[in-house]
C-alpha cells in the first residue's frame, strides 16, 4: 500500500488551525470592548489561573501539529475507500453521526477523567489549571489527555462517519470554533453558538469550578448524556455588580 498525501488533505489539516487562532484572536482583539459581558473579570485569568499564557499557547501548538499529522495519517491511510459526498444529503447524514460520536467519546473519556483519581491527579488536573478559561486556552491539556481526546477523538468521529478530507475540515473548523467559544470566558446574548446550544460557555464555565467539577462532563455540543445519566448541573447567569455577569448554580437534587 503506498501512502500518499495530497493538497486536499494539507489544505483539510491547515484550516482548522487557522480557525482557532483566528476565532480565538478575535476574542482577544475585541475583548476589552465586551468586558461587560465577562463571566468572570479579566484580571481573573492572570490571578486565579495556575498557568501562564505563554505555556498554554506552546501546549496547544504541540497539540496542534500531532493532531495534523493523526487525521493526514487517517486519511492516507483510507483514501482510497473514501469518495467526495456527491450530495447535501450524505454530507449532512456524516457530520450528524460525526457529532453523536464525538459528543459520545468525549463524554466518557471526560467523566472517566475526572472520577479515576490517578488519571485526574496526574493527566486532567493540568486542563483544571484554567480556572477562569480564555479563548485560546480550550486546547490545554496533558499530552496523554490531548492524544485520547483530540488525537484520538477527532479522527475516530471522521472515520466513522465516513468524511472526506475537506468535508472533515468542515466538520473539525466547526468543532474548534465551538470549543474556542465555550472556553471564552463571554456570555453575549446574540452570540450563535449560545443561542443554538444549551451547551454552551457557561455550561461549561460551570464545570471549570469546584463546586461542578463533578457535572457537566458533556462536550462539546449536546448536554444529553449528562441529563440522561445525572450528571447535569443547571444553573443562573446573573448581573454581576460592577460589571458583567457571573453564575449562580442550581445544585441537582440528591432524590
Amino acid at each position: 500500500m503506498t501512502l500518499e498525501i495530497t493538497k486536499e488533505m494539507v489544505v483539510g489539516s491547515l484550516i482548522p488551525i487557522v480557525v482557532y487562532w483566528v476565532y480565538s484572536g478575535l476574542y482577544i482583539v475585541f475583548g476589552n470592548f465586551f468586558n461587560n459581558y465577562r463571566l468572570h473579570p479579566k484580571e481573573d485569568e492572570d490571578n486565579k489561573n495556575l498557568v501562564s499564557k505563554a505555556t498554554v499557547i506552546k501546549v496547544v501548538l504541540r497539540q496542534q501539529f500531532l493532531t495534523t499529522i493523526m487525521m493526514n495519517l487517517l486519511h492516507m491511510v483510507t483514501r482510497r475507500n473514501r469518495q467526495p459526498a456527491s450530495s447535501l444529503i450524505v454530507i449532512t447524514r456524516q457530520i450528524v453521526v460525526a457529532l453523536l460520536v464525538f459528543d459520545t467519546y468525549q463524554y466518557f473519556l471526560h467523566r472517566c477523567l475526572h472520577q479515576n483519581k490517578f488519571l485526574y491527579k496526574h493527566v486532567h488536573s493540568k486542563h483544571h489549571r484554567l480556572i477562569v478559561n480564555y479563548a485560546y486556552g480550550a486546547f490545554y491539556s496533558h499530552p496523554i489527555e490531548g492524544f485520547l481526546l483530540d488525537i484520538i477523538g477527532g479522527p475516530l468521529a471522521v472515520y466513522v462517519s465516513g468524511m472526506s478530507p475537506l468535508t472533515s475540515a468542515v466538520f473539525t473548523s466547526f468543532s474548534i470554533m465551538k470549543s474556542v467559544d465555550d472556553h471564552s470566558g463571554f456570555w453575549i446574548p446574540w452570540n450563535p453558538f449560545q443561542i443554538l446550544f444549551t451547551n454552551n460557555v457557561a455550561y461549561h464555565d460551570v464545570h471549570h469550578q469546584l463546586y461542578g467539577g463533578k457535572y457537566n462532563f458533556a462536550q462539546p455540543f449536546f448536554p444529553f448524556w449528562d441529563k440522561i445519566l445525572g450528571t447535569y448541573m443547571d444553573f443562573r447567569v446573573e448581573k454581576r455588580e460592577g460589571g458583567g455577569f457571573q453564575l449562580r448554580p442550581i445544585k441537582p437534587s440528591k432524590d
